[in-house]
């Protein structure tokens, strides 16, 4: 049995026209993973593996050390799960929302679903039927978080919402994270967001994992390195770089485990360094998933 909070070991599941191949990943207790990838790349689709949803057609998952689909009731218990595709009643009041899923869980923190309804701006007689697009998807979360769950699963949960509810959702997470025990699994597309918030980053691109560590050594690995390099000159191949851009008389060089040997080796050809640059995250994953999609030949 797994100590993690969520493992998941050569998942697979196949579709006529999509196939989630061979996934593996691994989240720590107290640690919030943020699952990257475009749409389409398998995010909702392993996140509905793990909640018990859809059945993979091999490999092994463990939620909260409980094996899925066999004991996923077990490991709901102390699950929060909220997806892009999850709605309320619309003919209901949020009142009963929150009545509803009281009675369902002894953890149910009655202080904290008031304080998260003041910061939502949201009054429990209201309507489903009246509520935003934004204040849904606030009401879904405070209904997640209320519980007190030990592991959250949230699945795209800012997906169509306007910046300031945005920023709602992803203040209230960070603060969840202050709670060393809670875990939290966090797909977007929107990468802003997920280095916001996250301990540790997985790519996932056309249902593969095509790379996986914690941000900040993802953040200091990758680097770009703009070069002049005069007519004649040939640039060598050195490790740790992916990609090499070259225009005329300038090259940029993208490098996913950057040396600083790398400035010496190219001087040393004959090219000239005028800059070394720290990469954004988008720019890390979009860099990522071309440099995988050209190694397959995609």
């Amino acid at each position: 049995m797994s100590t993690a909070a969520i493992e998941l070991r050569e998942v697979t599941k196949q579709y006529r026209f999509f196939t989630l191949d061979k996934v593996s990943l691994r989240l720590e207790k107290g640690l919030v993973m943020g699952l990257v990838g475009p749409n389409g790349a398998g995010k909702t689709t392993t996140m509905r593996i793990l909640m018990g949803l859809v059945q993979p057609d091999a490999g092994e998952v463990e939620v909260l050390g409980c094996r899925i689909p066999e004991e996923q009731v077990r490991a709901k218990w102390d699950t929060g799960y909220v997806g892009d595709e999850m709605r309320l009643f619309s003919s209901a009041t949020l009142k009963w929302h929150l009545d509803f899923v009281r009675s369902m869980f002894p953890g149910w923190d009655e202080a904290y679903a008031g304080t998260l309804l003041k910061r939502f701006h949201l009054r429990p007689e209201q309507r489903v039927k009246g509520l935003s697009r934004g204040e849904e998807a606030k009401a879904l979360l405070l209904l997640a978080l209320a519980r007190k769950p030990k592991l959250l699963v949230l699945d795209e949960p800012t997906s169509g919402l306007d910046p300031v509810a945005r920023q709602e959702v992803i203040s209230e997470l960070m603060e969840v994270m202050q709670d060393e025990e809670r875990s939290i699994l966090f797909s977007s597309h929107n990468t802003y967001e997920v280095e916001r918030i996250s301990d540790r980053i997985t790519f996932i691109d056309r249902g593969r994992v095509i790379d996986s560590d914690d941000k900040e050594v993802f953040l200091e690995r990758w680097r770009r390195v703009s070069l002049g390099v005069p007519d004649g000159v040939t640039l060598p191949t050195l490790p740790g770089v992916i990609d090499v851009a070259r225009s005329g008389r300038v090259a940029v060089v993208t490098a996913n485990a950057f040396d600083p040997a790398l400035l010496p080796a190219y001087e040393a050809a004959g090219a000239t360094v005028h800059d070394v640059q720290r990469m954004t995250l988008e720019e890390i994953f979009v860099a990522n998933v071309m440099s995988k999609r050209k190694e397959r030949g995609e």
